[in-house]
């Protein structure tokens, strides 16, 4: 039997068995690759997928906070906001009308009764090709309804939305805006201060909390206390389709609306302040002086907090309430104008006259003067090879420190003033030379900021001889340079000015860094280079009246959130004046008969009632070369248990115990009245 031979047919087959598995083995792999990249796709690279996703397909919206209030002392709002009525188009409407929306705007334009322009400019984003320029553009987010008019009669707004198959994509909503209420009539705009869109450069700084459409505040209150006020923006993400229009709403972050700030001011004496201050502008120019400028205070002696402050000239600054004109702005930074925006509580100086003196009695004494001497107030007085004559009182023959400060004697402070000058060494004392009454001065809180929470104050000069050696060093080219060539453009129309300029530059070319015994008497008296604020001032006598404790002047008093919780902002103390109790009540003494019959302010006070509320305060004239005098009163009361420091200042105002002790009077009044 032969043995059988293998199958040909058994033996193709295998061949072709191995070439399906082989394919279904790659079909197989390839499948799970599939799945697999599948996965990885949807669980590994999902979420950044979905982020790259929203990125392409969503825009985020910044959502403005409200901004806060500004309050006084009682809640009253000193600043709100207001809600202007704005018409508002939808974007998508525009894009896919035949004409770009022209036929739209102009019958809305024609509705609201605007120039068509005016609200077709709207409709294009600032930057954009064929734009106008800001602000007849629109500079705000590409993603929200286009505001075309702001402000407008919301009875013709609401007619719009009532025709919606004429008005297509057209909404009326409000927008907020600053609002200055005036309680009791009180306007206080240089505390308040006002505000502004952001520009550039802050929304760059700011890190993503500031955008273009924000408000920031400028001056005053309104920028002291900006992040407080403004809140926090919010936030709401919205789904855009390719031609950039949107389609849904994402999500949203609501804002947080800025907080409260709650003043010291009481509106209603505020208001009373502000008229007072008017007043003696208008007695002053009614006795031929120019008064170009003024300011009035009411600090609490036992606190600092600023009761009532004005300045001299006003402004309203609701004209800032959605975008000033360049006209307007112009118009209150001009010169001409006493420069409105300019605050005279914080950044303008003046020489404090007699109302120094209350400094220069405690210096007098600690340089070895006596404290019941008797002191010779004679019209003049010869020091240095130059005359000083009595300003504000005529000659009194010997007199005591009492009486010096109650007639404001001027000749009595010149002679003690130069005994100090001669003991530290006369010309020859080295600039390092410690000067009782500079001391003294600084004690007080002159020559530094007062750090009231306003910004833009000046530090004010106490001009002692380190200060005259850098002005020196700091001049000596101009001075001598005029000292050759003199002044001939004031010698065409002012030569005896002329003269005495020319005389001032060759002193001071040759010999301008000496501390001279005419520098230490002027400074006796509040004149010479001496210059101060009215706020500095008002701290003097609050610390006369305190018992000598400075306090820092604060007009904000706390800082309150929406849902009525507050956080009270501390009283600060700043310093303690070195008084000597014997000396601190001898000066309370002699500035409450300044105000009683005979006293330099005795008859401003007449008929007040003293016997209920004494009052004590210093009358000043200031010397200003080529300016009319300074009128300054300052005082506090009542003197039983001082509550109140009152300070008036007027520029080129002439006699302090003509002008401005009837107005600290008028402000007293209104305290008693007020019952406060």
């Amino acid at each position: 039997m032969r043995p059988r031979q293998p199958s040909t047919a058994r033996g193709a087959a295998r061949p072709r068995v191995g070439v399906a598995g082989v394919v279904l083995v790659l079909l197989v792999t390839l499948f799970g690759l599939l799945l697999g990249r599948l996965g990885q796709l949807q669980l590994v690279q999902g979420p950044e997928l979905a982020r790259a996703a929203s990125t392409v397909n969503t825009r985020t919206i910044t959502d403005h906070a409200v901004r806060g209030r500004i309050l006084d002392r009682s809640g009253e709002p000193l600043v709100g906001n207001t809600f202007d009525t704005v018409v508002t188009l939808e974007r998508s409407v525009l894009v896919e009308s035949a004409d770009g929306g022209r036929a739209l705007v102009s019958r809305v334009a024609n509705a609201l009764g605007l120039p068509f322009d005016r609200l077709w400019g709207k409709t294009m984003l600032c930057g954009t090709a064929g734009a106008p320029p800001a602000p007849v553009c629109f500079n705000g987010s590409p993603y929200v309804p286009i505001p075309v008019a702001t402000g407008v009669d919301a009875r013709r707004a609401l007619t719009l939305v009532e025709q919606p198959e004429k008005f297509p994509g057209v909404a009326v909503t409000t927008e907020p805006t600053r609002g200055y209420p005036r309680p009791a009539g009180a306007l206080a705009s240089h505390l308040l201060g006002w505000v502004a869109r952001a520009d550039a450069d802050e929304v760059t700084r700011s890190g993503g909390r500031i955008d273009a459409e924000d408000v920031v505040g400028r001056s005053g209150l309104e920028a002291q206390y900006d992040a407080v006020l403004r809140g926090g923006n919010g936030t709401t993400v919205v789904a855009i389709d390719p031609r950039g229009i949107v389609t849904g709403t994402v999500s949203t972050t609501a804002p947080v609306p800025g907080r409260d700030v709650v003043t010291h001011l009481d509106a209603r004496l505020q208001a009373r302040t502000e008229s007072a201050l008017s007043r003696a502008i208008a007695s002053a120019r009614a006795q031929k002086q120019r008064a170009d400028t003024g300011a009035a205070v009411v600090l609490d002696v036992t606190s600092g907090a600023v009761v009532a402050a004005a300045s001299y000239p006003s402004y309203d600054p609701s004209v800032f309430a959605g975008g000033i004109s360049s006209a307007d702005l112009a118009r209150l930074g001009d010169a001409r104008a006493g420069t409105p925006l300019r605050s005279r509580l914080t950044a303008e100086t003046f020489p404090p006259a007699s109302t120094f003196k209350v400094v220069s009695v405690p210096a007098a004494v600690n340089a070895g003067a006596e404290l019941d001497g008797r002191y010779d107030c004679s019209p003049s007085v010869s020091i240095g090879g130059r005359r000083f004559n009595n300003f504000e009182s005529r000659g009194y023959g010997l007199i005591d420190l009492h009486t010096a400060l109650v007639v404001s004697c001027d000749t009595v402070f010149y002679r003690l003033a130069y005994a100090a000058w001669l003991e530290q060494g006369g010309l020859a004392a080295p600039v390092s030379t410690a000067d009782p009454f500079v001391a003294m001065a600084r004690a007080f809180g002159l020559g530094r900021r007062t750090g009231v929470d306003v910004p833009g104050e000046a530090a004010g000069r106490v001009p002692d001889r380190a200060w005259k050696e850098e002005y020196w060093l700091a001049t000596k080219d101009e001075s001598c340079r005029r000292a050759g060539t003199g002044y001939p453009q004031v010698e065409r129309t002012d030569r005896a000015r002329a003269d005495y300029l020319e005389r001032l530059a060759t002193e001071s070319c040759a010999a301008g860094y000496q501390y001279r015994a005419g520098d230490a008497v002027n400074f006796s008296i509040g004149q010479g280079d001496t210059a101060v604020t009215i706020l500095q001032m008002a701290g003097v006598y609050a610390a006369i009246a305190n018992g000598g404790t400075l306090w820092q002047p604060q007009v904000a008093a706390a800082l309150r959130s929406a849902d009525g919780a507050a956080t009270t902002i501390a009283p600060r103390r700043v310093g303690t004046v070195p008084l000597r109790r014997d000396v601190l009540a001898y000066v309370r003494d002699a500035l409450a008969d300044v105000t009683r019959p005979g006293g330099s302010a005795g008859t401003a006070f007449a008929g007040f009632p003293q016997d209920r509320y004494p009052v004590a305060g210093k009358t000043g004239t200031g010397e200003v070369f080529g300016k009319q005098a300074t009128a300054w009163f300052a005082g506090y009361g009542p003197t039983t248990r001082p509550r109140y420091a009152v300070v008036v200042v007027v520029g080129q105002g002439g006699s302090g115990s003509k002008v401005a002790a009837p107005a600290v009077r008028q402000i007293f009044d209104a305290i008693l009245a007020l019952g406060l």
